[in-house]
C-alpha cells in the first residue's frame, strides 16, 4: 500500500480495463501497422503459428504469409494459441515462398531470415533505416532452406549463450520482433 495516496500500488488491471486502452477490430483500419512482412515456411507446429499470430498482432505488423506446409487458421490448434488474432491480422497462405519474397523485393523491401548463418548479426542492429523489410522464419528444425537465405539481403541471429543452438521459432520471433516495433516507434 502507498502511504501517500492509500492504494495499492500494483493494481492488476481487470479486462475490462485493458480492453478501453486496446484497439478493437472496427478501428483496425485506422492503426499503423509497422512496416514488416512475415513469411512463415513450413512450420510444423500449430502451436508456434498460433503463437506467432497472437505476437504478431501484438506488435502489429502488416502482414502474414503462411508457406510450405505451415497450418493456418482452419486448423483449431492455431485457433487456440491464437486467441482471435487471426482476424486482426491480415494473413495469407501460398503454398511456395519464392513468389511472396520476389513480389516484396521488388516493393523495395529489404528481406531478411532469422537464421543462423556464416554473416548473421544480432538481431538488435536492425535500424529504422532497415524498414520496411519481409521477415523469413523457418522451420523448427531445419530452419530457412538455403535457397531462401540466397534471396535474402542479409540475416540476423538471437545470441545463444547456453548449450543449445536456438530458442523454439514462436520464442525467438518474439523476441526479435518487439526489438524491431522498439526501433521502428523510436523512428515515428
Amino acid at each position: 500500500m502507498d502511504t501517500v495516496t492509500g492504494k495499492n500500488k500494483n493494481k492488476k488491471l481487470s479486462h475490462a480495463e485493458i480492453s478501453q486502452n486496446r484497439a478493437n477490430l472496427e478501428g483496425l483500419s485506422e492503426l499503423k501497422r509497422m512496416p514488416v512482412v512475415v513469411l512463415l515456411n513450413s512450420i510444423r507446429s500449430a502451436y508456434n503459428v498460433g503463437s506467432v499470430f497472437r505476437t504478431s498482432d501484438g506488435a502489429m505488423i502488416e502482414k502474414l504469409y503462411l508457406c510450405g506446409y505451415t497450418t493456418s487458421p482452419e486448423n483449431k490448434d492455431v485457433l487456440k494459441t491464437a486467441l482471435g488474432s487471426d482476424k486482426s491480422i491480415p494473413w495469407e497462405y501460398v503454398k511456395e515462398a519464392e513468389g511472396v519474397i520476389s513480389s516484396y523485393k521488388d516493393r523495395g523491401y529489404k528481406i531478411v531470415a532469422l537464421e543462423l548463418t556464416d554473416t548473421s548479426v544480432p538481431y538488435y542492429k536492425i535500424s529504422s533505416d532497415d524498414f520496411p523489410f519481409l521477415l523469413i522464419i523457418g522451420n523448427e528444425i531445419t530452419g530457412v532452406s538455403q535457397n531462401l537465405l540466397d534471396m535474402c539481403d542479409f540475416s540476423i541471429e538471437i545470441p545463444q549463450f547456453g548449450i543449445k543452438q536456438s530458442l523454439n521459432v514462436a520464442v525467438a520471433y518474439g523476441i526479435a520482433l518487439f526489438e524491431f516495433r522498439k526501433n521502428w516507434d523510436l523512428k515515428n
